[in-house]
């Protein structure tokens, strides 16, 4: 939820800036934003302040606040900044490469740095430094005091991969629950009723719950009383083998192509055919997903698409001053050697 002061220093910014209030004008006393708003004279007067600090008014004691007209501003660098937690990983390097030709497209600079950037340099220094920011949020609870600071500061900021709840940042990231639907829907449609969702690791990101609520949507609209519980632990092999035999699992959605990749080494150890006995289908779309044997059904995610679709909407937001709205980039389905249709 946003401030109340911020919705007052919004609202006033917004009236300045389209016109509605010009140069000279007076604006409402704290006593009367306090009453209009419903909230306290301090929150009011914070957002004055904060008015006064962007240069778009001016406070006399005794007189009121009146419209200066002008915006200070810092001087353009031309330079943007995207932050990683790694560098070497394959579809972080989509994303980034993605974002780079629009970057020189439009003549700015595009520094890719990791999350270790930040132990030396404050929000003060990236304010300075560069018009605008790409993060890549690797956990969305990580960096808050940064991204907030920034934020806080109208700073144009967009965020890759996942969302972070307790800021009101747009985000570019992977349909993940159309792209678990997308997945559970396929092998429904090819006979499966016995549908399995495979965790990875105990602690869930924000994707990865994603996909699951696509699976269950799944199950839910085709009538299917099966599935996995969210709290099911089957990350170990002994977990795993013994769940597939006590619920007569016919296929899996995996959260990503790993786990896949990894299941299906682990139930072909056991003795089970893949696609005979058991359908496997991925998440990622990555390298190894089209040379293992069986090669991978899976979801791919648009890697490009998502680099490209942030990149421009930063440079948007650093041009107009207007924040840009999220966007879901939808996935596709590969279908290869991993699953295959039963016969009810």
């Amino acid at each position: 939820m946003e401030p109340l002061y911020l919705k007052i220093l919004r609202d006033l910014q917004a009236d300045i800036t389209s016109g509605l209030l010009a140069a000279g004008d007076q604006l409402p006393t704290e006593k009367e934003l306090s009453e209009k708003y419903g909230v306290s004279r301090i929150t009011s007067k914070r957002a004055l302040n904060e008015l006064e600090q962007k240069g778009l008014i001016e406070r006399t004691r005794g007189k009121g606040s009146f419209v200066t007209g002008k915006l200070k501003t810092t001087a353009a660098t031309n330079r943007v900044l995207i932050l990683l937690p790694f560098t070497d990983d394959v579809a972080i390097g989509n994303l980034s490469g993605s974002v780079l030709p629009v970057m020189q497209h439009a003549q700015h600079e595009l520094m890719i740095a990791t999350y270790d950037f930040l132990n030396t340099h404050t929000p003060q220094d990236i304010k300075a430094e560069f018009d605008g920011l790409i993060y890549y949020t690797e956990d969305e609870n990580q960096h808050l005091d940064l991204l907030f600071e920034l934020s806080f500061a109208d700073f144009p900021i967009v965020l890759l991969d996942k969302e972070v709840p307790d800021l009101s940042l747009p985000s570019f990231l992977s349909d993940n629950l159309a792209g678990g639907k997308k997945a559970c829907d396929y092998l429904v449609k090819a006979g499966h009723k016995r549908i399995a969702y495979l965790f990875g690791d105990r602690h869930h990101p924000q994707s990865t719950r994603q996909r699951y609520l696509g699976y269950i949507q799944s199950l839910m609209e085709h009538q299917i009383d099966f599935h996995t519980s969210f709290e099911e632990d089957t990350t170990s092999e002994d977990h795993l083998l013994r769940y597939v035999k006590q619920n007569q699992i016919t296929a899996f959605v995996c959260e990503n192509d790993i786990t896949a990749i990894q299941a299906m080494r682990t139930l072909r150890q056991a003795g089970l055919a893949i696609p005979q006995d058991i359908s496997v289908v991925g998440f990622d779309n990555i390298q190894a997903a089209a040379l293992v044997d069986p090669p991978l059904t899976t979801i791919s995610q648009n890697f490009k698409a998502i680099g490209e679709t942030a990149g421009e909407a930063l440079l948007s937001w650093i041009k107009t001053g207007q924040k840009p709205n999220s966007q879901k980039i939808p996935v596709t389905l590969f279908v290869r050697e991993s699953t295959k249709e039963i016969k009810s």
